[in-house]
């Protein structure tokens, strides 16, 4: 029986766990250095957080890790989770009255072997006015999250489009997930089989 271990604290990545009717046996989350290198690319950092996060975690043979990574791209610009409130507003300024990309990396490893999937969404955010922008500031939920918003909260109503994985812009891809977690050997099904 192959252990799940959740390299993530973020209580949103348990829960689209939780979709899947799996709870980790452990928790672990990765201290990494999170800075995108100079000149790095979206793609390529968001890859290879979810990589660098999965191979920090001490894990056992029988213990498959579970980590991702999610950041919000406008073009070459990687919009991650702002410092301050100036920053959030600077961030959604950027983000108002145009398409995004909200990117999430998964890597699930196993022993030596990790598999990989990033998964793309693009979103378009309503043109916003000042008053939209200071009360989503005032609300906090923009704290600790990349891009500076919450799909899943109350800026979900100035998205009114999105192409991809809803999961993905939450923070975890479900399908994907479930297909890489399977590849490594988790049980998602509890013994039975669609």
């Amino acid at each position: 029986m192959v252990k799940l271990v959740l390299g993530s604290a973020s209580p949103r990545r348990r829960e689209l766990l939780a979709q899947l009717g799996l709870t980790p046996d452990a928790v672990r989350a990765p201290d990494i250095d999170e800075t995108p290198r100079k000149g790095e690319l979206p793609r390529a950092y968001v890859a290879r957080m979810a990589r660098e996060k999965a191979l920090a975690l001490e894990a056992a043979p029988d213990e498959a890790v579970l980590c991702a990574d999610t950041t919000v791209a406008v073009g070459r610009r990687i919009l991650g989770k702002p410092e301050s409130a100036g920053e959030a507003a600077e961030f959604l300024w950027a983000l108002s009255g145009r398409r995004h990309h909200v990117l999430t990396a998964v890597a699930v490893r196993r022993g030596a072997r990790i598999w990989e999937r990033l998964v793309d969404t693009e979103v378009k955010v309503k043109a916003l006015s000042d008053a939209e922008v200071n009360a989503y500031l005032a609300s906090g939920e923009w704290q600790g999250k990349a891009g500076a918003y919450a799909i899943q909260g109350r800026f979900g109503a100035m998205i009114p489009w999105l192409k991809g994985s809803f999961t993905g812009v939450v923070g975890l891809p479900v399908a994907e997930t479930a297909h890489l977690l399977a590849a490594a050997g988790v049980d998602l099904h509890g013994g039975w089989r669609a």
